[in-house]
């Protein structure tokens, strides 16, 4: 499995993070969210995920550049969960929505779950689409 975060798999777009806000869906594992939407990359990228702390949380610049390390790296070695079962490409903008500060391994429990519920979003999306 490739455990890495490129360039190409960063969300940086304006536009893109703009069309995430005004026509993306959402799904929340307290205290993460995922705003979700399809889209068009260039050849073999499926995913562009970005990550975000707010500032109304963790006043310290210091306090939210942990947070959102944290964020990207337990996207990092669970984004399989993702790719595996994606059938288009999508963007992605994952927050943390909390003061409460958890430890990385609570953080890291509860992307899987995150990830898991998304899939079963997805799933139900798709089988709704077929009938």
């Amino acid at each position: 499995m490739n455990f890495t975060y490129p360039k190409n798999e960063k969300l940086k777009s304006k536009i893109a993070i703009g069309l995430l806000f005004t026509e993306g869906k959402s799904v929340s594992k307290y205290p993460l969210r995922l705003v979700y939407n399809p889209g068009t990359f260039g050849e073999g990228e499926k995913i562009k995920m970005g990550v975000s702390v707010s500032k109304k949380y963790f006043k310290k610049a210091v306090d939210r550049n942990y947070f959102k390390r944290v964020l990207r790296e337990t996207y990092r070695l669970n984004k399989h969960l993702l790719i595996d079962n994606l059938d288009q490409p999508y963007s992605f903008m994952f927050f943390y929505q909390s003061k409460d500060r958890l430890s990385y391994e609570e953080i890291n429990t509860k992307t899987i779950q995150l990830f898991e519920k998304f899939m079963l979003q997805m799933k139900t999306v798709s089988e709704n689409k077929e009938k």
